[in-house]
């Protein structure tokens, strides 16, 4: 089975909200295949820290209050 992956299209929309010249700035495919890959393993990190931190709290579901309490330090780790 394939690892899920976000769409090309939308990582194109994305990165075009923080390009200062939208009509001058252009991603190649594989810079777009590149950043998808990145938000993937961002994801799946931030999923098993959460998950991690439930369990540390004896917590039957990850609850946002979970993924709150582990951003900052995997904001700082990426």
């Amino acid at each position: 089975m394939e690892d899920p992956t976000f769409k090309l299209e939308t990582v194109k929309k994305l990165l075009q909200q923080f390009f200062r010249d939208k009509q001058k700035t252009k991603c190649n495919g594989d810079a777009l295949k590149l950043m998808a890959e990145l938000l993937r393993i961002f994801v799946a990190e931030g999923a098993a820290r959460a998950g991690q931190q439930a369990k540390v709290e004896s917590s039957p579901t990850v609850e946002t209050e979970h993924l709150e309490k582990i951003l900052p330090q995997l904001l700082l780790d990426f």
